[in-house]
């Protein structure tokens, strides 16, 4: 029933936008940049947070948020 393979287009969820329909994206972004940093001076720059990290940074271009400001 109602089999498709085109993606939903009924959410409101724009990956790339940072509108209020984005809900918290921006604050989850930074919640978890701010996290892999205390988990850093924990276990110190293992393979995954490097990875992690590269990841959040990404983020924070598209979003164009300055990471200095955080």
């Amino acid at each position: 029933m109602w089999l498709s393979n085109k993606r939903p287009r009924a959410l409101n969820y724009a990956v790339t936008k940072k509108w209020a329909k984005s809900w918290k994206k921006i604050e989850n972004c930074i919640a978890h940049y701010k996290a892999i940093l205390r988990r850093e001076e924990i276990e110190w720059a293992t393979k995954w947070l490097q990875n992690a990290k590269v990841f959040v940074l990404a983020k924070f271009k598209k979003y164009s948020i300055n990471i200095n400001k955080i």
